[in-house]
């Protein structure tokens, strides 16, 4: 199983491009924080590298990648349904029993420190609880890649450092972990980086199509971003078939600033 992220470039019509000709690859085990200032595309990455989005040049292409759980910035539940209920839901479509998905989900909420409040429904958690049963709950589907937008962005600082070492012990051969974040202490917690600060380009410079005219940003289309429940698996699809590039070919002709080195010692 590997993702590949090669030569991509993004921007939504009227912005400026975010980031360009960023190349990266990502295998199970990989834990990756992507970094940089607000507005530099981290979420948006995510989108591409889920393919909801298509990156207006270069491609995002999956090999042999089965499913993809998401976890977004503002968790959101069913009210009336407990803690428990929310992380046993999926192992019990998986066709787990009703007590071994329910034994299971508990250890789920244990380690994110939830078990106290496994019984309480949805609507009487904080926010830093939701937030933590979403990732439980995206856990226990068991996703090839799991994407996790801002994890410890409502979190106290305890809570904060349970989600960290979760985070840290879920990269496994089995699944590539995905993290966008501000916060230097899951940073930290990451094995590698990408700051997306070091791939921005000139404001004045626009992508050129093939033909050598300049595309003004608000003519260049997107795909549009899926729908899905929080913390849900999606279907890869075609596990083999690359992301389709952005429609018009566009080509950029762009200077990025700077290159980061990884942490494996190749630079994207």
């Amino acid at each position: 199983m590997r993702v590949n992220v090669e030569h991509v470039s993004h921007q939504f019509p009227g912005t400026g491009v975010l980031f360009h000709d960023l190349s990266f690859g990502l295998e199970p085990g990989d834990l990756v924080g992507l970094t940089g200032p607000s507005g530099s595309g981290k979420s948006t990455l995510l989108s591409l590298l889920a393919r909801w989005e298509q990156p207006v040049a270069g491609r995002v292409v999956w090999e042999s990648v089965g499913s993809v759980g998401w976890v977004f910035q503002n968790p959101y539940g069913v009210a009336g349904r407990t803690a428990i209920d929310h992380v046993a839901l999926p192992l019990l479509a998986k066709g787990l029993s009703r007590r071994d998905a329910t034994a299971r989900a508990g250890g789920l909420l244990d380690r994110f420190g939830l078990r106290d409040v496994a019984d309480r429904p949805y609507s009487a958690l904080s926010g830093g609880e939701g937030q933590r049963l979403m990732l439980a709950r995206a856990v226990a589907k068991a996703p090839d890649m799991l994407l996790v937008d801002e994890p410890t962005a409502q979190l106290d600082p305890t809570a904060a450092q349970t989600v960290d070492h979760v985070l840290g012990q879920l990269a496994s051969e089995f699944m590539i972990v995905v993290v966008a974040t501000h916060d230097p202490r899951t940073a930290a917690a990451c094995r590698r980086l990408i700051d997306l600060g070091d791939w921005q380009v000139g404001g004045d410079e626009r992508p050129v199509a093939s033909d050598g005219t300049a595309v003004e940003s608000g003519a260049v289309e997107v795909g549009a971003a899926s729908e899905v429940e929080v913390g849900e698996s999606v279907s890869a699809g075609t596990p083999s078939e690359p992301a389709p590039v952005g429609s018009g070919m566009i080509e950029p002709r762009l200077t990025a600033v700077g290159r980061r080195a990884l942490g494996d010692g190749s630079e994207v």
